[in-house]
């Protein structure tokens, strides 16, 4: 039957199934107020796969579980269990999650491996401090102030719209400690992929970067967990003094 170790397993995998579930609602409002934007189609289809992942994890977990406790009690009988249908695409993933026997999770503390796509680009990537996302589409300001994080030593993932910030951040989220969030970026800007990380980890510690932006929209951003604020033009006092306050106040925390 269930152990502890299960119910934890299925209370964590159920959350994040929800959540789940709630990008692909706010996704699919997104796709029919910008019918032409292909990008929020990719992540709707994206998240539709790891929610059907989550989904056939949760019934291989709990029905294993079953059979196997009822199979004990009863010497010889033989059961078996008839899968939900999965989708093509996903045959792959779903075959590794019946033959591991649960879906791998990382650990709250834990830091795995960096998998970024080849084509994405990381200022001092052998620098001896923590991984900082730069989301930034102007290419001169991202190379200005990527440059003053490298030069004391922080790594730095360059992200140029929200898009390829979520996708950047969905691949290494245990591994950045902060993301550095551009207020106005094509077709969706900074508070809207604000909601989206939040969603990924409502944790996350992001700073907001901008030359203007409305105070009322701040506060907002502010309330729902935006960790600082840093003004355009980037100065490197201003910039490294928010980062390090932000990564400080983090390791306090974690004790």
């Amino acid at each position: 039957m269930l152990n502890q170790e299960d119910l934890k397993w299925i209370a964590a995998t159920s959350t994040d199934l929800n959540s789940l579930v709630q990008q692909v609602s706010r996704y699919a409002d997104l796709i029919r107020r910008h019918k032409d934007e292909h990008n929020y189609v990719d992540l709707l289809n994206e998240r539709v796969a790891e929610a059907s992942k989550a989904s056939q994890a949760l019934f291989d977990r709990v029905t294993n579980k079953i059979f196997e406790g009822a199979a004990a009690r009863s010497a010889g009988a033989v059961f078996s269990v008839v899968a939900p249908p999965t989708p093509a695409s996903l045959s792959d993933s779903v075959a590794a999650s019946q033959q591991q026997g649960s879906r791998s999770t990382p650990k709250p503390n834990g830091k795995s491996e960096l998998k970024l796509a080849p084509d994405v680009q990381i200022k001092n990537p052998k620098g001896n401090r923590e991984y900082l996302l730069l989301v930034e589409d102007k290419p001169d300001e991202a190379e200005i102030a990527a440059e003053l994080l490298a030069e004391e030593g922080y790594k730095v993932i360059i992200a140029r719209d929200g898009f390829e910030a979520l996708k950047i951040y969905q691949s290494a989220a245990d591994q950045i400690a902060l993301v550095i969030l551009d207020f106005f970026l094509p077709v969706m800007d900074g508070d809207a992929v604000f909601d989206e990380l939040r969603a990924i980890n409502p944790n996350i510690n992001v700073v907001l970067s901008s030359g203007f932006a409305e105070p009322s929209k701040i506060g907002a951003m502010l309330a729902r967990g935006l960790r600082g604020f840093v003004p355009k033009p980037h100065t490197r006092d201003k910039l490294l003094e928010q980062v390090r306050s932000v990564l400080e106040a983090q390791r306090q925390t974690r004790g």
